[in-house]
């Protein structure tokens, strides 16, 4: 069975999940594209290799040619593709944020459990990356023992002039937030963010760099150093520390170490798709298949309302400058 996907949302990141669709994948096509540009929509659906062009997201749901749905549009409107998926009985994928309000997760939340099935995955694709899933293994077989804390860095080369703090937090900490959930089984409790001496080159809206700290239930300390205007590359962190031993990550990038002129050096990652290109086929990989055998798999809705709660507590403590609790809800035995 080929599962056809129906693409809302056409920019760059959209472009290079048609792209991928399209091209790496196996069992899957891309039959629609709908963008509010509709040059983009043309152009994506091009990169498909024809996709029918449709005028509205909700067109895209309807449409029979589509099995499932790939939302990969403006945050603010996922709420309203995935619902209707949802209303559609179609599995839908949404890139993270899975809304940029903790209201509208437990909205799609109600009408995913109104359902009766797993309809939703979140685009998480950390827990498809091969060190992650290699630190998580290390902790599951005891090689490190149980876990006491957790370094991590997220760092990138610029952002536009335009971004600000709380970007730095909905936009790359939700990253480190997901995966600190995931990693440790369980959920983060509190957080608090630290403001260090801030970069010459940050826009004057960003503090940057930050420090994020996560307090899981079990008493884990996570450490996350987010810093976005870095200017040598994008380097992506992670070193767990447990009882026993410690496991860290390598970046796949770095193919080789070159060693010349009384120094060794190697390759660090201009950007997100180049060091997470390989996640990113395993989960969409893992998502079609999930869908061609009707098994849902993957971050849920409640990793998404999850993940907005923790960033919303972020945000606070950022402005107060002081620790705060996380008020989460208690998960539905139906994403347990």
């Amino acid at each position: 069975m080929t599962v056809n996907v129906g693409v809302i949302g056409a920019g760059w990141i959209g472009e290079d999940h048609v792209r991928r669709l399209t091209t790496v994948l196996s069992g899957v096509q891309v039959t629609a594209v709908a963008d509010v540009d509709a040059d983009r929509a043309r152009h994506v659906a091009g990169v498909a290799g024809g996709a029918r062009v449709l005028d509205s997201g909700a067109a895209v749901v309807a449409a029979a040619e589509v099995d499932a749905v790939l939302v990969t549009s403006w945050g603010p409107t996922h709420e309203e593709y995935v619902l209707a998926a949802i209303a559609a009985g179609k599995p839908v994928f949404c890139e993270k944020p899975l809304t940029p309000t903790q209201e509208g997760c437990l909205r799609i939340i109600d009408a995913e459990m109104a359902a009766g099935r797993r309809l939703v995955r979140v685009g998480f694709m950390r827990r498809y990356d091969a060190g992650y899933r290699a630190i998580k293994q290390a902790i599951a077989d005891g090689t490190v023992g149980a876990p006491l804390l957790v370094h991590m860095a997220h760092r990138n080369p610029e952002v536009p002039p335009t971004f600000t703090s709380d970007m730095t937090i909905n936009d790359s900490a939700v990253h480190e937030i997901d995966t600190a959930r995931w990693l440790l089984d369980e959920d983060v409790v509190a957080t608090t963010v630290l403001a260090p001496k801030r970069a010459s080159q940050a826009a004057p809206d960003l503090q940057d760099p930050m420090i994020v700290l996560f307090e899981s239930a079990s008493g884990v300390l996570v450490d996350a150093e987010l810093f976005v205007t870095c200017g040598y590359g994008y380097d992506i962190k992670c070193e767990l520390v447990g009882e026993k031993g410690a496991a860290a990550l390598t970046d796949p990038t770095a193919v080789i170490e070159r060693r010349g002129s009384g120094a060794v050096s190697r390759k660090v990652a201009g950007g997100w798709p180049e060091r997470f290109a390989r996640a990113f086929d395993a989960e969409f990989q893992e998502w079609v298949d999930s869908v061609r055998d009707g098994k849902a798999s993957g971050p849920s809705s409640w990793d998404g309302y999850a993940a907005a709660v923790i960033a919303d507590a972020c945000l606070e403590a950022q402005r107060k400058g002081e620790r705060v609790t996380v008020q989460m809800k208690d998960r539905p035995a139906f994403y347990g």
